[in-house]
């Protein structure tokens, strides 16, 4: 391992002293579980180091939850963890035969290769025994929620590709599983799934998430990375609320050992200035006691020096209350009413969570708010010149684009709430640094890129606010900045979002969608959980208590269960198919793709597959649905 050392760890004993009368006996106990341990590791990216001199053991058994400041290090550190990056210096310890399972942030699959295919892969990387490896298979992916193993994994859908990438790590059988932001994919079922399943498994894990709830239900320690810790590292065992508990202590500690230091430093300034009268050697071991005390004052200072993003959503001075109405409204795909008969209104100050699994409408419900689609019945009123603002969770920026054009497409400042910035000071709002503006977009981290979207969405003046997914890729201080900035904002807030902490603390009412055309209101999302799980109860009792009838000539035949998971899904799918077949209509329109004739023969083709990809799905939809009934 270049500049750094790779050592296998021994499993290490603890050794116990009993005294007797006569004589001493060494007892050898069970030996410490240790899995990995690094130790005084450093990292650099050029003349900037990311961490330095960290350490951090792994045992069996621990679940630890991986928390930090953007840009700290984290992902970092995982990959070292699971041997995917050296460190500069120190030293990675693994035990003996320990074998490493490492999920990234994103989920990438070979084009063609299918679902059972990916998993045999990993299966065949591990040498499972040929006899186990069928079962082993269907049932991780089971487990995992799939039905259609001979789907191609590489056009599923962010959740479900997570879902797989979950799933291929699985079946090596890891004693530690690292995962990196898992949740930012998943929908809110997902999230309860990967739950369930770290609480319940036998392996270690190390999971970064900025998921609060997700990391108060799974994690057994909290580690933060952050440079403002003597050590590089904070780690708190407990869960979530056990460490901000103890944080709160370390830094009210950090606080008052600063003040005594400060007061200890001006004690010595002043007598440094008087100056001594005769440099005896007992007074020139006070000036070096002095200097020490003011450098260590300097080192608390820049270690206690925090920054967190400045997020403030511009307001118009609408008077109205009434904002956006739905009366008896009804909206779907196909035969397939998502939304039936709902009555809702939008008033200044209401903020909607809108919570459903994947594909039950939350998407379609937000398109109806900001007007890109027409519902096919009932009537939505919108009040006069009302401003919508809409944050898509498809969002992308051009990766080639430098930060200050992303930041200030128009020139070298933005217009903030009636007022000329200059575009290196709205930069620093958001915590980049002035060198990083001629930066390329694609160099910067999730996090930061999820700063620069919002940055953009701040210059907007909303009346109303319809947030897909706003919070993937940013850390907690930059959450709860954002959390704040949505529970002052005056006008009106449409949120979807996987983050249950931040959905309970900032919405007024949820609004839940069951996927079949219902829309019920809830007080907040634990009342939304307890609705689901009484109403599958309800539907289990019924079909447990009563025995099944024969079914009568001619009658239709009901879904088997792949076709019911298939039909759950397929509305997701059109969306997806749509968006892809509405991205190949405009390349084919792109004026340097019409001149360039292998570009435009290969853009035709893709033209063509999108269309006939929208058509299969839509007849596939048709089919479930008569199936159905």
């Amino acid at each position: 391992m270049a500049g750094g050392v790779a050592k296998v760890l021994p499993p290490l004993a603890k050794v116990t002293l009993v005294q007797g009368v006569d004589r001493i006996t060494i007892i050898l106990v069970v030996p410490v579980p240790l899995l990995l341990n690094i130790r005084n590791i450093s990292k650099s990216f050029g003349i900037n180091p990311v961490f330095e001199d960290l350490s951090l053991p792994v045992s069996d058994g621990d679940r630890i939850g991986l928390i930090g400041p953007n840009g700290s290090g984290k992902s970092t550190l995982l990959k070292i963890l699971a041997g995917r990056e050296e460190p500069d210096g120190g030293e990675v310890a693994v035990r003996k035969r320990a074998r490493i399972s490492y999920v990234a942030q994103e989920s990438h699959f070979q084009p063609g290769d299918s679902v059972r295919q990916v998993i045999a892969g990993a299966a065949e990387r591990v040498a499972l025994p040929e006899a186990d490896r069928t079962a082993i298979i269907s049932e991780t992916l089971g487990r995992a929620g799939f039905t259609d193993f001979s789907a191609e994994a590489a056009p599923l859908s962010g959740g479900w590709r997570k879902r797989l990438a979950i799933a291929e790590a699985l079946v090596e059988q890891p004693d530690l599983l690292l995962l990196d932001e898992p949740t930012n994919h998943l929908d809110l079922a997902g999230i309860e799934w990967l739950e369930e399943l770290l609480k319940n498994s036998a392996f270690a894990c190390v999971v970064i998430s900025h998921d609060r709830y997700f990391l108060e239900n799974t994690a057994t320690s909290i580690v933060e990375i952050n440079r403002g810790y003597a050590e590089g590292l904070l780690r708190v065992e407990g869960a979530y609320s056990v460490f901000l508990e103890k944080k709160a202590d370390f830094l009210h500690a950090q606080s008052r050992r600063q003040e005594a230091l400060e007061n200890r430093v001006r004690a010595e300034m002043e007598w440094l200035r008087r100056g001594p009268k005769a440099r005896t050697t007992k007074s020139k071991s006070r000036i070096g006691k002095a200097y020490e005390l003011i450098s260590e004052l300097k080192d608390l200072e820049t270690r206690s020096r925090t920054s967190t993003a400045g997020i403030d959503f511009t307001a118009t001075d609408r008077k109205t209350k009434r904002l956006i109405e739905l009366e008896g409204v009804a909206a779907g795909f196909g035969d397939r009413n998502l939304v039936t008969g709902l009555d809702f209104v939008i008033t200044a100050g209401t903020r909607v969570g809108l919570v459903g699994a994947n594909g039950s409408g939350k998407t379609t419900l937000l398109r109806l708010f900001s007007g890109d689609l027409q519902p096919r019945a009932g009537s939505i009123r919108r009040a006069d010149a009302l401003r919508v603002v809409y944050f898509d969770q498809n969002r992308t920026l051009d990766p080639a684009v430098t930060l200050k054009r992303a930041l200030a497409p128009d020139g070298d400042s933005v217009i903030y709430q009636e007022r000329v910035i200059h575009v290196a000071a709205w930069a620093s709002r958001f915590l980049f640094a002035n060198e990083q503006l001629n930066q390329p977009v694609g160099k910067l981290s999730g996090g930061e890129r999820a700063r620069v979207l919002i940055a953009r969405l701040m210059l907007e003046p909303a009346d109303v606010l319809l947030l897909d997914e706003p919070t993937n890729d940013l850390d907690i201080p930059t959450l709860e900045v954002l959390e704040e900035s949505l529970l002052e904002f005056p006008g009106a807030l449409v949120l979807v979002t996987h983050d249950r902490y931040l959905l309970d603390r900032v919405s007024t009412v949820v609004l839940g969608l069951d996927g079949r055309g219902g829309a019920e209101r809830f007080a907040d999302y634990t009342q939304w959980e307890q609705w689901l799980a009484e109403n599958r109860e309800s539907k289990l009792k019924p079909a447990a208590a009563a025995a099944p009838a024969p079914p009568a000539a001619g009658a239709r035949k009901k879904l088997s269960y792949l076709e019911a998971r298939e039909y759950e899904g397929i509305e997701q799918k059109l969306a997806e198919a749509e968006a892809a077949l509405k991205a190949a209509q405009e390349a084919l329109s792109d004026p340097r793709i019409v001149s360039d004739g292998p570009a435009l023969q290969r853009a035709s083709a893709e033209l063509d597959r999108a269309q006939a990809e929208v058509e299969r799905l839509f007849s596939r939809w048709a089919e479930l649905e008569e199936k159905k009934g």
